[in-house]
């Protein structure tokens, strides 16, 4: 059935036709305002994919024909073969995840530590791989692109229902900055925005060819100094030269700003350094603010002893390497207080300094007056549950405070007259963390199987909605009796491919509902040469996350993960 489909569409587009591909789809809803067939962006009608990679690996992004929905029915609940022409559009909304502004020149950006996480590492465990990119001074133009593309888009590509909102789950910025937070929410609400700090009139950081403190381990776009050897990434994995990319990351930029009203959701890379360590360490933020930073580590290092060091005393480790006790190289740079690190409650601060529609993105005075996360808000008959994931005593992992827990235990029994879907960073299976400060708020962890038993328990839950993976996943979760949840897990914008997710919601009058998911690639064109503007720039972005050689290439998923129609049962029927 999906074959015949996809070939549906092949073949319509190629005769010229995407409004009638779009319409001619089952499933698709005709008539009124449930006619609106989506542009390209959307991956119903065009995706992309890589290329065959050159002799050294390295593949350019193409674009290919899009992917229809197939079904999937594993909560049990049956397909009724009337149920396209009977269905009425209740909701249609945009998911963001793992947005990951970054700043790049950062002191406190950790690069060095991305060589333990290499192919072959005896120590590599995952926790550091996104320690550095070659990407990732392109983030804020790729944020920007996705912008544009949910703005042309503007209707969910089944349902034709206009979009109500979007909606970000975590990781919103990479690093708990100032600066990372507020380009953030600058891209998403319009604007000038100037993705540069320190020295505002060169780049300063390991991709430049500065020749003294030059490390071949890093993708430098200019090409390397004179006398020194090419970088690894162009010798080994086959990365081009792209003259004049340090200086156009750098540029300000107009920023569409969405057109819809968008909520944010806490991640640990939001509240964490570098997602791990809690930013309430002053030595962290007197580091971010300074003047010097690691480019490289001292050379006969033990990997093993780094990677404890660092998860146990971060600060202390790169103290020492800043003291000229080792011999690091280490680099001066320009400081810059816009880099300070902000705790959670000035991150949620921020969402009101900078206006934007609602009125704080979702975050209430409670969350102000007492510096939480964690929040809920009704539009129509459909209750959105947002928890805060993150543990604030560190590590990538997450899990959920006893308060919090008890608050949504209060709100799931008080919501048994709405369709409630729970919205975090961590997915269920990555809230196993239950470290527990030993000052302070002592409170128990509650873990991810905890919160998946509770929310099973309530029928009125059709979905957990959630990123953290970079990965593209939607799992069943069965309830005892019958009958279920979708777990729902979106790529992120930063990694490979890069895409965002439309969420749309169908009452098919039969007593069940029918969540359609639709994968969003961003405005940034397939593999090109040209860097004038936001839009081009996140198109090299995407290639060179493409050939990350950390192997962000399972972030795609499978076909079930992306494209797809998820029936459930109607809780209000």
């Amino acid at each position: 059935m999906e074959i015949s489909r996809r070939d549906l569409i092949r073949q319509t587009i190629a005769a010229g036709g995407l409004a009638a591909a779009a319409t001619a789809l089952p499933g698709v809803i005709r008539g009124g305002a449930a006619s609106a067939a989506p542009p390209p962006v959307a991956t119903v009608l065009k995706t992309y994919t890589t290329a065959t990679p050159n002799a050294l690996g390295y593949s350019k992004v193409i674009a290919v024909a899009g992917e229809a929905h197939g079904l999937r029915t594993s909560l049990g609940v049956a397909a009724s073969p009337g149920r396209a022409a009977a269905r009425q559009a209740l909701i249609s909304f945009v998911q963001l995840s793992d947005v990951h502004i970054v700043d790049a020149q950062s002191p406190l950006r950790l690069e060095w530590v991305d060589r333990l996480e290499d192919p072959g590492s005896p120590v590599a465990t995952g926790l550091l791989t996104s320690s550095y990119r070659p990407q990732e001074m392109l983030t804020a133009q790729v944020a920007d692109s996705m912008v544009r593309a949910i703005n042309q888009i503007g209707a969910g590509p089944v349902t034709g229902k206009p979009f109500t909102l979007a909606i970000q789950t975590g990781d919103n910025s990479d690093n708990s900055q100032l600066n990372e937070i507020r380009w953030n929410i600058g891209v998403l609400n319009g604007g000038t925005v100037r993705p540069d700090s320190g020295n505002l009139t060169k780049y300063e950081g390991v991709a430049d060819s500065t020749a003294a403190t030059y490390d071949t381990a890093y993708w430098h776009p200019e090409g390397a100094p004179t006398g020194k050897p090419v970088d690894r990434p162009r010798a080994k994995y086959g990365f081009p030269v792209v003259p004049g990319l340090l200086t156009a990351a750098r540029r300000p930029f107009v920023a569409e700003g969405l057109n819809i009203q968008w909520y944010s959701v806490f991640g640990n890379h939001d509240g964490l350094v570098q997602g791990n360590f809690p930013t309430s360490t002053l030595q962290l933020n007197l580091l971010a603010l300074g003047k010097l930073k690691v480019v490289s580590p001292p050379t006969g290092i033990n990997p093993a002893e780094v990677l404890d060091n660092l998860m146990s005393n971060p600060a202390a480790v790169i103290t020492n390497l800043l003291s000229g006790v080792t011999n690091a190289g280490v680099r001066v740079v320009t400081a810059d207080a816009n880099r300070r690190l902000l705790s959670k409650k000035q991150v949620v601060e921020q969402h009101f300094t900078m206006g934007g529609a609602p009125f704080g993105h979702g975050f209430t005075n409670a969350n102000r007056q007492l510096g939480t996360a964690y929040y809920h808000f009704d539009k129509g008959n459909f209750r959105f549950i947002v928890l805060d994931t993150v543990n604030p005593n560190g590590y990538a992992d997450g899990s959920l405070d006893k308060t919090q827990f008890t608050w949504l235990t209060n709100l799931l029994a008080a919501s048994t007259n709405k369709i409630v879907m729970v919205f975090s960073h961590h997915t269920s299976d990555t809230m196993g963390n239950p470290l527990v400060a030993t000052g302070g708020n002592i409170e128990p962890r509650v873990t991810g199987g905890t919160v998946l038993t509770e929310l099973l328990s309530r029928p009125q839950v059709i979905a957990w909605i959630n990123g953290h993976t970079h990965t593209n996943k939607i799992t069943p979760r069965l309830r005892t009796g019958g009958g279920g949840l979708w777990e729902i897990t979106t790529a992120s914008h930063i990694d490979w491919p890069q895409q965002a997710r439309i969420i749309e919601i169908a009452d098919n009058t039969d007593g069940s509902l029918s969540i359609f998911t639709t994968m969003v690639d961003h405005t940034g064109p397939a593999s090109n040469a040209n860097l004038n503007t936001p839009a081009q720039l996140a198109g090299l972005a995407r290639e060179l996350a493409a050939n990350d050689w950390h192997d962000h290439s399972s972030g795609l998923g499978t076909a079930d993960d992306r494209n797809v129609e998820l029936l459930v049962d109607n809780p209000l029927s």
